[in-house]
């Protein structure tokens, strides 16, 4: 059973589309912040400055075009973290080993018990050449994974 999340439309929080916005008194100076947060997140995907009012006390209230703009922006941030997230687990370089086209992965497990990293070969046909597990920290540039594969695909040494 799953409960809906009602939508809220007051001065200072809305709810709508997946997302709160919570304007809040900003605690590094007199003015006024957003806060953006996903719905079933613990914290908020974004905090931003807020403008304030025409009386230059209380903050200028929310609205639906601000709204829609906030959660655009919000999401655009949570998505752009996610792929860089990705891009830091997941390592590809492409490289040549006599005639031989090769792409060498490596795909970190950020574990918190126990991480690791598989570094894998692939030929241009897409067949696997070789998977070893090595060290979360291992380095893959392109002259690590020449050695790797000029080695025989051997469990690289740890450092």
């Amino acid at each position: 059973m799953t409960e809906e999340i009602q939508k809220i439309q007051e001065p200072r929080l809305w709810r709508d589309a997946g997302w709160t916005a919570c304007v809040i008194k900003n605690e590094d100076d007199d003015g006024w912040a957003v806060a953006m947060t996903k719905d079933g997140a613990a914290e908020p995907a974004l905090v931003g400055p807020w403008t304030m009012g025409r009386d230059k006390k209380n903050p200028k209230p929310l609205d639906g075009a601000a709204f829609n703009t906030l959660v655009k922006t919000a999401s655009e941030f949570v998505r752009r973290s996610e792929q860089q997230l990705h891009a830091s687990l997941h390592q590809s370089i492409a490289v040549s080993v006599g005639e031989a086209r090769i792409t060498i992965n490596l795909d970190i497990v950020p574990d918190e018990e126990n991480p690791y990293a598989t570094l894998s070969a692939v030929d241009d046909g897409g067949d696997a050449l070789a998977e070893v597990r090595v060290a979360p920290n291992f380095k893959l540039n392109r002259s690590s994974a020449v050695a790797w594969a000029e080695g025989g695909f051997a469990k690289p040494a740890t450092r």
